[in-house]
């Protein structure tokens, strides 16, 4: 079975203001579903056909950055999808523990991430994640991803333009905040930690 493109768990208008139904319409049914395409077309009819995308992931890394750019992007897009929300909601039980105890409190968390996110310079993506038994903040270039990566990731925001350009131009801080204030998905973080194991791309 082709890899497909997933759903998105939410209406395409409940992420407004931070992110509007236009851009929510041109990401996933644009962006996301030519990284699909152009994921099932490389693998049709070889090794990798009808294979996880994390196992597309893996085998492509360092052997084939064609496949490896849009498997990752595919998988990346995903995940982020299912790091927001409607409303945000709250860590709690052990994700507010570990909170607490690796980043002081969630308002230092986000503004970590805030600041990793609008440091980070061009494209990519900024993760919170779990590594070596603490959590951490990581980020990746371009298409990389932690699909395959020893740490867990729990959420991640995407940082290319065209996830934050037609609502707040190119004032990336601005997308940061109202993503960190209000639609950020702590009930899939607390699920990630609680499962211990990198979430699967469901298709």
């Amino acid at each position: 079975m082709p890899i497909k493109l997933i759903d998105l768990p939410y209406d395409s208008s409940a992420l407004q203001p931070a992110i509007s139904a236009e851009t929510l319409s041109f990401h996933h049914g644009k962006h996301h579903k030519a990284y699909i395409d152009k994921t099932n077309a490389a693998v049709e009819g070889g090794e990798l056909d009808g294979k996880p995308l994390e196992v597309i992931i893996a085998a492509a890394r360092g052997n084939n950055q064609g496949l490896f750019n849009n498997a990752a992007q595919s998988w990346n897009h995903g995940f982020y999808w299912h790091s927001l929300a409607g409303e945000s909601t709250r860590p709690s039980g052990d994700l507010a523990d570990r909170i607490e105890s690796d980043f002081g409190s969630l308002d230092d968390l986000k503004s970590k991430l805030a600041d990793r996110g609008a440091g980070h310079f061009a494209s990519g993506w900024v993760w919170l994640a779990e590594k070596d038994g603490k959590l951490s903040i990581e980020e990746t270039h371009d298409a990389d991803t932690l699909a395959d990566a020893e740490s867990n990731p729990l959420l991640v925001i995407d940082l290319w333009e065209h996830a934050y350009y037609l609502d707040h131009q190119n004032a990336r801080p601005g997308y940061l905040k109202a993503v960190l204030d209000e639609k950020l998905n702590w009930d899939f973080a607390a699920e990630n930690l609680a499962r211990g194991t990198t979430w699967a791309y469901p298709g």
